[in-house]
């Protein structure tokens, strides 16, 4: 006859619902996984199922009940490393949507909004555009089962404890919220400089002949330099892509490990 104690319950649940929170946590917060057209059902789904997976290969977990103080402690944790690490990948589609509205105002389209499911919010049409790019890209290099890589070596480079993150963490994670001005910009740069020249010739223009209506030619010279120097820069776009990708993906793994 099999017997079970209620120490070995709770270690079983322990073993379960600790790494459960931070999985949970990563896919509320992670760009793809938390998109609004992921029904909440398919997310929890997906988050026991890996769960189930990687509970064989974790490092033990503590001996604690998950429902005495000390467990709710150690379980706000994993929901805090979750959302952590969830939010480093996030900072890396932020800044591509911030340089993607630079774009669209220096263009002419920063008017043109629309609604957003992934942020649900309403962009512009191109920051739409450019963050799907960036999605296709993303699956493209299997982000989505390097995701799950980061969150089964998480458990290892930040283990699961009642040891509280250290304040340097959430410093370091702020500093990569500073990353959406300048990736952004960055990648906007190609066409802003061009959108600034094309400013300049126009301005020279309107002065050496007034009597040219600038306002109806300058739109549409804008707007079309604008798509121009889009579909060139998209030749080039897959390099820093993919590198900012290994560095959000760096930083979910890294974030809180202690100085």
């Amino acid at each position: 006859m099999i017997t079970l104690t209620s120490a070995q319950l709770d270690q079983w649940i322990a073993a379960f619902f600790y790494p459960l929170a931070r999985i949970l946590a990563v896919a509320a917060t992670a760009p793809f996984l938390s998109n609004a057209a992921m029904p909440r059902r398919i997310r929890l789904i997906l988050g026991i199922s890996l769960t189930i997976a990687l509970i064989p290969a974790l490092p033990p977990m503590p001996a604690v009940t998950p429902a005495s103080g000390v467990g709710l402690w150690i379980m706000t944790q994993q929901v805090l490393i979750g959302i952590g690490m969830g939010f480093s990948m996030r900072i890396i589609f932020s800044a591509i949507d911030m340089g993607s509205a630079v774009i669209a105002f220096q263009m002419g389209l920063g008017f043109a909004n629309f609604y957003d499911p992934q942020n649900t919010s309403q962009t512009s049409v191109l920051s739409n555009f450019m963050t799907l790019i960036a999605t296709l890209l993303f699956l493209a290099l299997n982000g989505h089962l390097i995701y799950f890589s980061v969150l089964a070596q998480s458990f290892t480079a930040i283990p699961v404890s009642a040891t509280p993150l250290a304040a340097s963490s959430w410093e370091l994670l702020a500093k990569m919220g500073g990353r959406i001005f300048s990736v952004g910009m960055l990648l906007a740069l190609p066409v802003v400089v061009i959108m600034m020249m094309t400013n300049l010739a126009l301005g020279v223009l309107n002065r050496v002949a007034p009597q040219l209506h600038l306002f109806a030619i300058g739109f549409p010279i804008t707007l079309c330099l604008g798509f121009v120097s889009i579909g060139v820069m998209s030749h080039y776009l897959a390099v820093p892509l993919e590198q900012m990708f290994n560095d959000g993906l760096r930083a979910m793994l890294y974030f809180a490990l202690p100085p």
